[in-house]
């Protein structure tokens, strides 16, 4: 793990002649090449119908149609959910901000690594400290706030996550607010994609009338042929989980002709990070701290031989590379392997970083920066798990 991290350690402060690393990976659907993935939907402009997201690109030098499994925003969480994981077995530990509370006596928490906008995220926001102080003016809510581009030094610290991922402070009014460009960026497409077309339903086993009944708090009954009071809400059967529903014709995901999947850490990026009057030392050690996380973060979301990104889109991993990319040389690009398949081996490359970090005089706590909800939160939080009512019946 020396020489890769030493590697590491020149090309995330630029003084090497690696300029990224690249992941490339190719994936066939758990059912065999051609059969029917689904991508995750959108709306699509116009109309606000469910779709998918498409482009063009080019690929191997001809210019195709992808369809998106997967986009850069969902890779990054399923790599922060995988560190969190980790942490949470006891395999390392990544400093972060925690919310911990309960609801209908069901334990509660929320940390930097799962919420929208990480750590500076309203959650956080709205939470309070030891002393009963907005999170904001807790003595670490005080340095995230006040950071800026001359100094991440405090994210650093408390939250390194999110100088890999990205992070834009964009719930406090500041007209110079912190916005941190993410270091790892990953997707996957699908290529030359067919689209399908399904039908959904529902088959009542006991074909209940699909009549109208009258919606109640927590509840509903027939009307038996008579009218609604005033005022009250109705429904159809069918709208409450009842009754039978004729199948109608939806978006039925995509047959492709590839699975792949791009990811690269950029080391400009890294470069780029500032952390005030950190020694230059202790600089370069951080910046190759937080790419080796970035590193583990893929290894460990990615690195397994199967993907299960939704209900219907399972992959199994075909091929896969890792490798340095550097200064071109007589008009061609540089790669190399990147010996670095495994979990366990990013494991031991971010501890090894963490040790030299540590050794440059990097302070990084133990334990997560635990908070619990202001008064606001806590309600809304509870009106969550309440149950209020029946809702409409999700479709297939």
């Amino acid at each position: 793990m020396k020489d890769v991290y030493e590697r590491l350690l020149a090309a995330a402060n630029l003084r090497s002649t690696d300029g990224a690393v690249r992941i490339v990976a190719e994936y066939e659907p758990a059912g065999g090449p051609g059969a029917t993935l689904f991508p995750p939907t959108v709306k699509v402009n116009g109309s606000d119908a469910a779709g998918y997201l498409r482009e063009s690109r080019y690929v191997n030098g001809e210019q195709v149609e992808v369809v998106y499994l997967d986009q850069p925003q969902s890779q990054a969480n399923r790599c922060e959910v995988a560190l969190l994981d980790a942490v949470r077995r006891g395999e390392l530990f990544v400093p972060h901000v925690e919310m911990r509370t309960e609801s209908q006596n069901i334990p509660v928490q929320m940390s930097n690594l799962e919420a929208p906008h990480r750590s500076r995220d309203a959650y956080f926001r709205d939470s309070l400290g030891a002393k009963d102080e907005a999170f904001d003016e807790t003595p670490a809510g005080k340095a995230l706030r006040d950071a800026r581009a001359g100094d991440y030094s405090a994210y650093l610290r408390l939250v390194p996550s999110d100088l890999v991922y990205g992070v834009w402070d964009s719930h406090r009014k500041k007209r110079i607010a912190v916005k941190v460009a993410r270091a790892y960026a990953s997707s996957i497409v699908g290529v030359a994609p067919l689209f399908g077309a399904r039908a959904a339903g529902r088959v009542d086993q006991l074909n209940l009338a699909g009549e109208t009944v009258q919606v109640t708090n927590g509840g509903w009954k027939g009307l038996e042929g008579a009218k609604a009071p005033k005022g009250a809400t109705t429904a159809r059967m069918s709208e409450i989980g009842h009754g039978m529903i004729p199948p109608s014709e939806g978006i039925g995901g995509v047959s492709v002709t590839s699975v792949q999947r791009t990811a690269t850490v950029s080391m400009a990026q890294l470069a780029s990070l500032r952390f005030g009057t950190m020694s230059e030392e202790l600089t370069a050690a951080s910046r190759a701290l937080l790419a080796a996380m970035a590193l583990l973060g893929d290894r460990l979301a990615f690195a397994a031989p199967a993907l299960r990104l939704r209900s219907g889109c399972d992959l199994v991993m075909v091929s896969e590379r890792l490798e340095w990319v550097g200064r071109g040389r007589d008009g061609r690009p540089v790669a190399e392997p990147l010996e670095l398949a495994s979990a366990q081996e990013a494991l031991e490359l971010f501890a090894f970083a963490v040790e030299r970090a540590v050794a440059a005089g990097l302070e990084w706590p133990d334990e997560p920066l635990v908070v619990r909800p202001n008064a606001s939160l806590q309600k809304a939080i509870d009106k969550s798990f309440q149950v209020d009512g029946i809702g409409e019946p999700e479709g297939e």
